[in-house]
């Protein structure tokens, strides 16, 4: 069976110069946690099946180098971030450690702030909900499609079993920063921290995050996720000492925004942009075969891409 690979991942393959080897920045480090910067692209930890590098294991790979890696010193998961999320993140460093942050997670943790570039609401339909005021809460329970990728259903959505789709509670406080002429940036914080959360709550209400494949952006302008943690503020759950730990998102998303973007150009993972690629790549074939394997192909990537009708259909 040949895998789906995604097309941002194919082009980071080709033009990302660290692609593949990328780098975390250590915070602060003692003997019970680590809290670092991690870049957009490196997984935060590994999922079943997977043998790609992780911010865990880079962190452990640096740790070994230390020295301290033994069997009860190394990285342990208490929180993630996805994927193509930049910013803060922390790690245990013993399984005592896990244990206690992860059971007083909502107590010790007293903030954390995301900021992310949304693009202008669009036009309404019947799979947009309300519009958003300029700061408020988004509640919408959370459901994830076939593909593992999270989003908000609505009344009659089923899933392929004809039931409605088992769903989690979610709740994302945000404000709005900056509204540009055709971008937002948004300043978020999390009540829950469901997967996909920000991407699912925003784009329900309109403001898909430029650089979001999954949820079908219009925009990539900096060939990422825009979508960046960049504050973790906590009681140290050993020691009660308060920390805060910040690290600005780009300085060119703020430049981006302020200015707008005129003149978009199509995303990687358009069906146009996909096809003429294919296209490129089977000059040889004639244009009746090419247009015959262009509708096999964008009936894949529909399939990946429109997370919403993916696996589901709507009751009448």
């Amino acid at each position: 069976m040949t895998m789906y690979v995604k097309s941002s991942t194919e082009y980071k393959r080709e033009h990302k110069a660290d692609y593949g080897h990328e780098k975390i920045e250590i915070l602060y480090q003692d003997q019970w946690l680590v809290v670092i910067n991690k870049p957009s692209g490196l997984l935060s930890v590994p999922y079943p099946g997977s043998k790609a590098r992780t911010a865990q294991s880079v962190l452990e790979e640096i740790l070994r180098k230390q020295g301290s890696v033994n069997n009860k010193h190394k990285p342990y998961v208490v929180h993630r971030l996805d994927r193509d999320t930049s910013g803060v993140m922390m790690f245990a460093l013993t399984e005592v450690a896990q244990q206690k942050i992860m059971n007083t997670w909502h107590q010790m943790v007293t903030e954390r702030l995301y900021r992310a570039i949304g693009e202008a609401r669009r036009k309404v339909s019947d799979r947009i909900l309300g519009d958003l005021n300029d700061e408020g809460l988004i509640d919408e329970p959370l459901a994830q499609n076939s593909h593992n990728v999270g989003f908000v259903p609505l009344p009659g959505d089923v899933d392929k079993a004809g039931k409605p789709f088992k769903t989690v509670p979610a709740r994302t406080h945000y404000k709005k920063l900056i509204k540009g002429p055709t971008h937002i940036l948004f300043e978020l914080s999390l009540d829950t921290g469901k997967k996909n959360q920000i991407r699912a709550h925003l784009s329900a209400h309109g403001y898909t995050l430029a650089g979001d494949e999954e949820h079908r952006s219009k925009t990539d302008p900096f060939h990422r996720l825009c979508l960046h943690a960049r504050t973790l503020e906590f009681n140290h759950p050993f020691t009660g000492q308060h920390m805060k730990f910040e690290m600005p998102e780009p300085k060119e998303w703020e430049e981006y925004v302020l200015k707008g973007d005129l003149h978009p150009q199509k995303t990687l993972w358009s069906v146009e942009s996909v096809n003429s690629k294919y296209k490129s790549k089977n000059s040889s074939k004639s244009d009746d075969s090419i247009v015959l394997e262009q509708r096999r192909l964008s009936q894949k990537q529909k399939s990946h891409m429109n997370f919403i009708e993916a696996g589901k259909k709507r009751q009448r």
